[in-house]
């Protein structure tokens, strides 16, 4: 579908399970460097359930379009474009279901008076960002790697994605599968716009604290953190639990996994049924 950015039009693409006319629909959005086919697993689940399930690629990620000025891969922007998603897809609510930075940009929405999110699942992010895990992550996004074959993307996932946990041998097959595409020169690249990086590297990087977005958000949320993330800290989910207007009417509840840092990557079975039990599909 065509959205509008402030450089011009440009064409989002997503996948969707189940029925069109179901009663619940459920939006997931990924990772910085991630894409749709993330949420295979968890969609399949939800679907099985009868849920309709919509995973979007954000611009420049996947097969959505890359956007024609690096500075325009912004937070506002990805908003504005998934808010235009959630109106493409002609229901009244949503449930929201957003990995790091998929879960920054549902707090933004969710933070919105009259908005369409019902309930929000946050994998492994919150309002506060340590300015090291910031640092990890523009270490290595937005280089322009080349990879002699799918083989070698897979081992490079491995590496730079070993705290999603201990995944089969076919789940990191299947990441490596859609995060790879070939390059002009008949190698293969990542599957994302390296440029993406440049707004990680265009100030210095220091703590990320969004605590008002949070205090707005006025809806049932789950946070689910991996016990050993250095992005979501401990200390972040607690207060979390304390404070906002969601905290006051206790609807936050905190699943730590096992095992794993960032983030969960939403394909072991204990830890979509934490998201199945939350989002009420049985």
């Amino acid at each position: 579908m065509p959205i509008l950015t402030p450089s011009g039009f440009t064409r989002l693409a997503w996948v969707e399970w189940g029925p069109e006319n179901a009663a619940r629909t459920v939006v997931c959005v990924h990772g910085l460097t991630r894409n749709a086919r993330d949420f295979d697993v968890l969609a399949q689940a939800l679907a099985a359930a009868g849920w309709r399930v919509a995973a979007v690629d954000v611009p420049g990620r996947g097969r959505s379009e890359w956007l024609r000025k690096p500075g325009e891969y912004s937070y506002p922007v990805y908003a504005a474009a998934l808010a235009a998603f959630l109106g493409r897809l002609g229901v009244e609510r949503v449930d929201w279901v957003g990995t790091s930075m998929g879960g920054l940009v549902g707090m933004m929405l969710a933070a919105q008076p009259q908005t369409l999110i019902h309930r929000l699942v946050l994998n492994d992010i919150g309002p506060f960002i340590p300015k090291a895990a910031v640092e990890r992550i523009a270490s290595y996004v937005g280089r322009d790697s080349r990879f002699a074959s799918v083989e070698a993307v897979e081992a490079y996932l491995r590496q730079v994605n070993a705290p999603f946990g201990p995944l089969s041998d076919a789940e990191w097959r299947h990441l490596a599968t859609h995060s790879a595409v070939r390059a002009e020169d008949g190698q293969y690249r990542l599957h994302y716009d390296p440029a993406i990086g440049q707004a990680l590297r265009a100030a210095p990087i220091e703590d990320v604290a969004l605590w008002p977005l949070w205090d707005a958000i006025d809806v049932p949320v789950l946070v689910l953190r991996g016990a050993q993330s250095d992005l979501l800290a401990s200390e972040t989910t607690a207060e979390m639990g304390r404070r906002g207007a969601a905290a006051a009417r206790g609807m936050v509840k905190v699943q730590e996994i096992a095992g794993v840092g960032h983030a969960p990557a939403l394909m072991e079975p204990g830890q979509i049924r934490h998201v199945l039990e939350f989002l009420g599909a049985r």
